[in-house]
């Protein structure tokens, strides 16, 4: 089956947008769907997470996402894997201290599995005061 790639690139920009939504409103149950379970996200700090570890600090309200405000999402697709860029603005609370709102570059890979598109790495960067936009 061939797949229109809009529509396939408009697929993935909706399913990182509910993704985002769900891990700001800290449904964990509705971000697990959206995750792999070999998902790894790599932090502003450098610290990898798995998916449990990830959404487990989640759930138990060690990491909790005030607001995260993606600007426009680029997509390459290659497939049945994708990879999508964006610059985001987040606010968060990890470990009980305030981080403020901040700007952070986004990059993540999704792949199609099981009839959906699934985020499999994830990397947020911190975007430095004075950087070339």
């Amino acid at each position: 089956m061939t797949r229109d790639i809009t529509t396939e690139e408009d697929r993935i920009r909706d399913t990182e947008r509910a993704r985002l939504s769900a891990l700001v409103s800290g449904d964990v149950a509705a971000a697990e769907v959206y995750h792999a379970a070999d998902f790894q996200l790599i932090t502003p700090i450098g610290a990898v997470l798995s998916r449990d570890h990830y959404l487990g600090a989640i759930a138990s309200g060690h990491l909790k996402y005030l607001t995260w405000e993606p600007e426009e999402i680029a997509v390459r697709l290659y497939g049945p894997a994708a990879v999508i860029r964006y610059r985001a603005r987040l606010a968060v609370v990890f470990g009980g201290h305030h981080v403020p709102l901040s700007g952070y570059w986004h990059t993540d890979s999704y792949e199609y599995r099981d009839d959906r598109w699934v985020a499999v790495w994830s990397q947020a960067t911190a975007i430095s005061h004075g950087s070339a936009e």
